[in-house]
Order: C-alpha cells, then sequence, then structure tokens
C-alpha cells in the first residue's frame, strides 16, 4: 500500500516545490490508516522519539515526541487530515507527560495542509529554509570582525549560543533546560575539535556573536535525503549575536563570512532552521536568500493535539 502512496506523494510534491526531495519510506514505527470519504485509503507511520537528559536534543525538543509521517498519495490536505483526525485517540492511550509534543514536518508550499492542522491544535514553531546558488558578494564596511573560532574561544561563544537559546524559548520551540550552559559548551568544544567551522564576530576586539555550520551530504539512506535533494549542502547550525549588538549589521557580516565557506561552486545550497513566531527571524533570513521549504508543526504536550 505504501509504495504506490509514496510514488504519487513524490508526483504532486514535484509540482509543489522543486527543491523537494522525493519521499521516501519513513523510518520503522507504528503504521496507522485512514479513509477519506470517496474511500480512498491514506496511510501514515508514527514514530517515538525519546531524548537522553543531557543531550544537545533537548535544547530544542520536548523529550518524548511522537511525529507523524505521512504517506497521503496525491490527496494533500484531505489525506493529512484524515490522519490527523485519528491521532487524539491515539494519544489518549499514551500518557505522554508534560515534556511531550506531537510533530508533523510537511512541505511549506503546501497549503491545503495548513488548516488541517491548525484545526486539530498544532502550530509552526519551525521552518527548515533554503538558499541555492553562490554566496552573494560581501556587504561594505562590516560591522564586526569575523574569524575561525579557536578552543581559546569557547567561554564567548558559550555566552553567544547562551544567548540564542533564551531568545528562542520566548519565540520558538528552544527548551531552557538546567545544564544548558554545560551542553552547549561540550557540544561547542566538540564542533571545534573535529574541525566544523565556527566563526565569531568581534568589535574592537570583544566577541559580539557567533555562527557555526558544516557540510552534509543528502544521498540515499541518509537524513539529509527526507529534507533536501541529492548533493552537497551547507548547513547552518547556530546564528546568535548577544543582545547590545542586534540590528547593527553583525549576523549580516556573519553571514557573509559563512556563506563564503559553506556555498563554495561543489554545493547545491544551504540550509538552515529558523522558527516563524520569532519577529526578526523570518525578514532576516529572506534577505539573506532563504524562503520556506518545510515547516515543522508541533502541540506541546502531545495531550493537546485535538
Amino acid at each position: 500500500m505504501t509504495a504506490p502512496l509514496l510514488r504519487a506523494q513524490t508526483a504532486r510534491f514535484s509540482t509543489l516545490d522543486p527543491l523537494l526531495p522525493a519521499a521516501v519510506a519513513p523510518p520503522p514505527g507504528d503504521l496507522i490508516t485512514a479513509a477519506l470519504r470517496d474511500g480512498e485509503r491514506v496511510a501514515g507511520m508514527i514514530t517515538k522519539t525519546t531524548l537522553d537528559p543531557g543531550s544537545p536534543q533537548t535544547l530544542w525538543s520536548a523529550g518524548h515526541v511522537w511525529e507523524l509521517h505521512p504517506m497521503v498519495g496525491a490527496t494533500g490536505g484531505a489525506g493529512v487530515d484524515a490522519l490527523l483526525r485519528r491521532w487524539p485517540s491515539i494519544v489518549a492511550n499514551l500518557s505522554p507527560g508534560p515534556d511531550s509534543a506531537c510533530l508533523v514536518t510537511w512541505p511549506s508550499r503546501d497549503v491545503t495542509a495548513t488548516a488541517a492542522l491548525l484545526a486539530h491544535g498544532f502550530v509552526p514553531l519551525a521552518v527548515l529554509a533554503v538558499r541555492t546558488g553562490g554566496p552573494a558578494p560581501a556587504g561594505d564596511d562590516p560591522a564586526a570582525v569575523v574569524r575561525r573560532a579557536t578552543l581559546g574561544d569557547l567561554d564567548a561563544l558559550v555566552i553567544s549560543a547562551m544567548a540564542e537559546v533564551e531568545y528562542s524559548t520566548l519565540v520558538g520551540g528552544a527548551v531552557l533546560r538546567a545544564g544548558a550552559s554545560n551542553i552547549k559548551r561540550e557540544t561547542l568544544r566538540r564542533h571545534l575539535a573535529q574541525g566544523d567551522p565556527v566563526w565569531i564576530a568581534e568589535v574592537d576586539g570583544i566577541a559580539v556573536g557567533h555562527v557555526e555550520g558544516w557540510h552534509t551530504e543528502s544521498v540515499p539512506g541518509s537524513w539529509a535525503e527526507t529534507r533536501v535533494r541529492h548533493g552537497r549542502w551547507g548547513y547552518v547550525n547556530c546564528l546568535s549575536v548577544l543582545p547590545h549588538a542586534r540590528g547593527t549589521g553583525v549576523g549580516r557580516a556573519l553571514m557573509d563570512v559563512a556563506h563564503a565557506e559553506l556555498l563554495k561552486p561543489d554545493a547545491v545550497g544551504s540550509f538552515l532552521y529558523y522558527n516563524p513566531p520569532n519577529p526578526v527571524s523570518p525578514v532576516f533570513w529572506a534577505r539573506q536568500g532563504y524562503r520556506p521549504l518545510w515547516t515543522v508543526w508541533e502541540t506541546r504536550p502531545a495531550s493537546a493535539v485535538r
């Protein structure tokens, strides 16, 4: 049943957005099915993820996540709605607790699904946005000096990273957990040790922000294959500017340098996540050439699904 649905879903995705990858089979989980009014049947896989306490993912995710992977063929929003109608009765038997979420990631341009997701209690907490083409010319008169960070910059990087977490808890899905600073420190230490590019911005020798990124390959069987077309992509993991320096061009200066590295000729493009409720991010990233490809819809806690 699922293979024909995936083929039809791929065909529909290609008409919605040329940058969407082919639909692939979801990871193992609990298969559910639903019937539309005309009798056509659709399917979905529900997977559960339980995060280890202290892991980096706990800073942007609920601890227990049930994710629906719709396989709805060409039915679009009608198929998604049919599957969502089944979810409340499933969640009612789970006792998910307060640190939990139900999640659906769906193409941003498939507006036929938007009404269904909103009606069932989901909100768009994150967007995966993409940028294709080479780096734009660097702006004149950069607002800050940007250089590659070293382990000697770790304290300043942690301060910058925590500023981003604290702001994101107000405008998105981030969670300010106990030990967040230590989690960020160890994550940044690991990226620096393995040579992942991390850039730091300074004004008069004082750190005012940073950006992290790396390259990822979208190949058959990879996580990236589910989100972007095959090829080499730059990934922007975190951009942060300290509160007193926001709005001064530091973010643009950081991204000028990051794009020059991430968008080399062998890269298809770059992608990142931002929070749509953030009043700053959508405008900033649009000016940087990014536009939504996937929207991550959530209900927190999971029991809020309806």
